[in-house]
């Protein structure tokens, strides 16, 4: 029998969860940006993101194809779409951006952050409800990511704004 207080403990976890996650995934850009050129960084981090929705999408179309249902293999397929266009753009910026602006920096901090958040949580939650064990603590994940990913863009179009304003 659950009870109001085990519910509580739950969300309190959860909440928890999702914000060490996001924490750490920050902390890690963080100390990598310090140890390259955010340029260089940029263009490291996209190549990675780039060649890892590569081996993502072989792995679902051969793998998974065979253990997901056709809806949990769509989501697997919707976050290695979202992943390898955000790194196509990553690379775009890298090569054309001199990142020297705060606000080119929380671009790139935007897209990277919010395509490991988006795409890694879809890989979770449908890897994970193959054995009906659904990691469901990654379903606010998924639209944090989104919501990072809208601010990329936006803050994209700001500093093309500035650039050529």
């Amino acid at each position: 029998m659950i009870f109001r207080e085990d519910l509580l403990l739950i969300e309190i976890l959860k909440n928890i969860t999702i914000t060490i996650c996001f924490k750490n995934c920050m902390l890690l850009l963080k100390i990598l940006q310090k140890l390259l050129f955010m340029t260089q960084f940029t263009l490291l981090f996209a190549s990675l993101l780039g060649g890892l929705a590569v081996v993502f999408g072989a792995f679902g179309a051969h793998a998974l194809k065979k253990i997901l249902n056709e809806d949990q293999l769509k989501s697997f397929e919707t976050g290695v779409k979202y992943q390898m266009y955000h790194a196509i753009v990553l690379l775009i910026i890298g090569f054309n951006f001199s990142l020297e602006t705060a606000s080119a920096r929380y671009m790139v901090y935007a897209f990277m952050a919010g395509v490991l958040l988006f795409s890694f949580s879809i890989y979770g939650l449908a890897i994970s409800s193959v054995k009906n064990k659904k990691l469901t603590f990654l379903g606010p994940i998924t639209p944090l990511g989104g919501l990072l990913l809208i601010i990329g863009w936006g803050l994209l179009g700001y500093t093309v704004f500035n650039i050529h304003g």
